[in-house]
């Protein structure tokens, strides 16, 4: 079970990389395999947003699409996903931001997976885990093209 645990210093406030984050239209322009995102639903009550939607991540010939339900909490500059269908037994993923002096924040990424079929994860786990693990820096870079 791949598990994810990264904590980085940007030079962006929490509260841009937080809307770099929830802006997930834009992923299939800079995130590492996604291929495609569409959102499915988006709701908003008590100043929270929750959302359903499909990515598709490529790479080669293989292409695998799943269902998350993410909720996006700008009063704590977090973000949870939870996966809901698709190739994985599980997925849990949460996004943290928090300020830190001079216009940084410490960017937190948690995310903990295990794919369902063992023939998928012979193979593409190892291109899965590539790809997660570069995901704070494609963020990072996105967030330099945007806000510098």
């Amino acid at each position: 079970m791949p598990k994810l645990d990264k904590q980085h210093v940007v030079n962006h406030t929490a509260e841009n990389m937080y809307k770099l984050v929830c802006d997930v239209e834009n992923y299939p322009k800079f995130v590492p395999l996604c291929q495609s995102l569409s959102v499915k639903s988006c709701k908003e009550r008590d100043g929270k947003t929750l959302m359903l939607a499909d990515m598709t991540m490529a790479y080669k010939m293989l292409s695998e699409t799943f269902t998350t339900q993410v909720l996006m909490n700008p009063n704590t500059n977090t973000i949870d996903v939870k996966y809901i269908e698709g190739p994985f037994k599980h997925l849990d993923n949460q996004w943290k931001f928090k300020d830190l002096s001079e216009g940084r924040c410490e960017v937190s990424f948690l995310l903990d997976y295990e794919l369902r079929s063992k023939m998928l994860a012979m193979a593409a786990g190892a291109v899965f885990d590539m790809a997660f693990g570069k995901f704070v820096d494609a963020f990072e870079k996105r967030a330099d093209e945007v806000y510098n």
